[in-house]
């Protein structure tokens, strides 16, 4: 399925019911007096977490929602019908955004979670309201306030507690389907991956944790080149980083250490907040030179970037050193949960 990240929305709750204005009309009740009821409530507009759903592609082809008005008041002080609710589902993950005002109304994290994004009006006040000692036949009435109207932007991120990062042929598609059950598309070129894939990396039966391989960037995606912007924005929300490099890169001139800061000046230009992050540094594809030759490489690297978090050598198709990285990945996942 095509991963659609951002949708543009307009959604309009109802229209409360007017109160009504009317009067006891029952033989043998010369005064009967006044009893008109109130407005309904209009219907509200609610977005929904459903965690069945991973993208915003539905609402390419359905971009507006109004809800029901109420009913009007009635006599005998019966109040009239409220609108019903309308409940938009949405993928959990999604920012909603006013895009009249800016304001970030929230965002939709948890299945069955309801976010309401257009209140309906309150219904009218009937005749009844304004009787009184000295105002026994009352005609005033109050109409139904007007439902709330917002053009809404909505973000999906993905939720993911691990994000891959690299530039492309990084070797990110192929450690996620070496540790989970994910299959993402693997070959030889760039750009094999054009939506994040998400899978689950079980360690043993108590303990796992998910893992987002993030399509690869190039110089200048914090301007949007390349894929740009409309991925860098899924590693906001992982609490742990994996920046992977290739030890071994085909062009001579892009050694390991000048990728990683490469890599680096986008996401400061991004966001500076990403670099304040844990990111562990993962040199891929071992197995294209001798364990010598590739544990030289991934040490020379580290000294010139002077890097002090973790780093690893892996190879994920020979299985190598990658066990180790996501069991010491769970231990430190489980450190951030009880702090």
């Amino acid at each position: 399925m095509k991963f659609v990240d951002e949708a543009h929305i307009r959604v309009q709750a109802g229209k409360g019911g007017d109160g009504s204005g009317s009067f006891r009309r029952e033989k043998f009740i010369p005064f009967g007096g006044p009893d008109g009821g109130d407005g309904g409530r209009g219907g509200s507009v609610f977005l929904e977490g459903d965690s069945g759903l991973n993208t915003l592609v539905d609402f390419r082809h359905q971009r507006e929602y109004k809800a029901p008005k109420g009913q009007s008041g009635a006599g005998r002080k019966m109040s009239g019908k409220s609108g019903q609710d309308i409940v938009i589902r949405v993928p959990l993950g999604t920012i909603v955004v006013d895009e009249g005002s800016g304001e970030k109304l929230g965002d939709v994290t948890g299945h069955g979670q309801r976010l309401c994004v257009a209140a309906g009006g309150k219904g009218g006040l009937g005749n009844v309201h304004f009787k009184s000692s000295t105002n026994r036949a009352p005609r005033q009435t109050t109409p139904g306030a007007p439902g709330q109207e917002r053009e809404l932007q909505l973000e999906l991120t993905v939720l993911a507690d691990v994000g891959l990062l690299g530039f492309p042929n990084a070797g990110k598609s192929t450690l996620i389907s070496a540790v989970s059950a994910a299959r993402p598309k693997v070959a030889d070129y760039p750009f094999t991956t054009l939506y994040p894939n998400l899978g689950v990396v079980r360690i043993d039966v108590n303990s796992s944790f998910v893992i987002a391989d993030i399509p690869g960037l190039i110089e200048g995606a914090a301007e949007g080149a390349g894929l740009g912007i409309q991925f860098l924005k899924h590693l906001q929300r992982t609490r742990l980083l994996l920046h992977l490099v290739d030890v071994a890169p085909l062009d001579p001139g892009h050694d390991p250490a000048t990728e990683v800061r490469q890599l680096e000046q986008e996401m400061q230009a991004f966001d500076p907040g990403l670099m304040d992050k844990p990111r562990w540094l993962v040199f891929t594809k071992a197995d294209l030179l001798a364990p010598e030759a590739a544990t030289q490489r991934a040490e020379e690297s580290v000294a010139a970037l002077g890097w002090a978090q973790p780093w690893y050598l892996v190879s994920a198709v020979a299985q190598t050193g990658t066990r180790a990285l996501m069991q010491d990945i769970m231990t430190e996942l489980e450190a951030m949960r009880r702090t």
